[in-house]
């Protein structure tokens, strides 16, 4: 009887531990985000936007990278044109992108900047939060 209680509790205590992992895993990316010190930018769906990337060779001898940036979310994405850099060791160039939210980004979506140089890439903290295009104001009102 006794082990039947231990066996009882042991699958309670696995159970409450999976459901907290699991419901913690839900909401860590806007906390990850915040604790990171993120910049979100909030455009419209077919809003223009820039993006500059300081990069710098800490290798020892000259580099060649075909890099390329992307805004990627589960619902849209929008990919930059690959760009070549070439750098002396120590060397820092700027490299710009410039881009426009897809018509079909959902309102309230929010897509992550991620730099792909040649085969590795790199999640940066820069995300886009797709607000609606259409904002209501009142202009009037009168009662009487």
């Amino acid at each position: 009887m006794a082990k039947k209680y231990a066996l009882l509790s042991l699958t309670a205590v696995l159970a409450v531990v999976i459901i907290s992992f699991s419901l913690s895993g839900t909401g860590n990316s806007l906390v990850f985000a915040l604790n990171q010190n993120c910049t979100t930018v909030d455009k419209a769906a077919g809003d223009a936007f820039t993006v500059k990337i300081t990069f710098t060779n800490t290798g020892k001898t000259e580099g060649t990278w075909s890099v390329n940036i992307a805004f990627e979310d589960s619902v849209w994405s929008q990919v930059g044109t690959a760009q070549n850099l070439t750098l002396t060791p120590g060397q820092t160039e700027t490299l710009t992108w410039n881009g426009i939210v897809p018509a079909n980004a959902t309102v309230g979506s929010v897509a992550r900047l991620v730099v792909y140089y040649d085969d590795s890439f790199q999640a940066l903290n820069w995300w886009i939060h797709v607000v609606p295009g259409a904002e209501l104001t009142i202009k009037s009102s009168l009662v009487e």
